[in-house]
C-alpha cells in the first residue's frame, strides 16, 4: 500500500519538475504557469513540513496527538502573497506584450520605448 507521504512528495517532486519545464519556454504565459506550479510546490512542501497527521487539531488541547499550526499558517500567507506576485507578473507580461508586439521571452527585437527620461527633468 502506498503511503500518504510518498504520494504527497511524488506531487511536489511532479508540481516542481512540471514548473521548472514550463519556466524553460520560450513564451510568457507557460513561464507565469511555470511560476504559479513551483509555488504550489512550495507551498505543499511548508505544509508537509508540519507532519502528516489525521484528525489532529491544530491546537494544543489534552490529547497527545496534536498538528503543529506554524506551517499552516505559514502557507495562508504564502497562498495571499502567491496571488499578489502572480498578478504583479501577468501584469508585467501584458505590458511586456504590448510594448514588444511579441509574447516570446528572450525576444530578439529591440525593445523601443516611447518614455523619455529629459521630460520628467525640471
Amino acid at each position: 500500500m502506498i503511503s500518504l507521504e510518498f504520494l504527497l512528495a511524488s506531487g511536489i517532486g511532479l508540481l516542481a519538475a512540471t514548473g521548472v519545464y514550463l519556466i524553460l519556454r520560450a513564451r510568457t504565459f507557460p513561464v507565469v504557469l511555470g511560476l504559479v506550479m513551483i509555488g504550489y510546490a512550495v507551498n505543499l512542501f511548508l505544509f508537509a513540513m508540519g507532519r502528516i497527521q489525521v484528525n489532529a487539531p491544530a491546537i494544543l488541547t489534552e490529547t497527545s496527538k496534536v498538528t503543529d499550526p506554524l506551517p499552516q499558517a505559514l502557507v495562508l500567507t504564502a497562498i495571499v502573497i502567491g496571488f499578489a506576485t502572480t498578478a504583479f507578473i501577468v501584469q508585467l507580461a501584458l505590458r511586456s506584450r504590448f510594448e514588444s508586439g511579441t509574447d516570446h521571452v528572450n525576444s530578439k527585437e529591440e525593445v523601443t520605448s516611447s518614455y523619455d527620461p529629459r521630460e520628467d527633468a525640471p
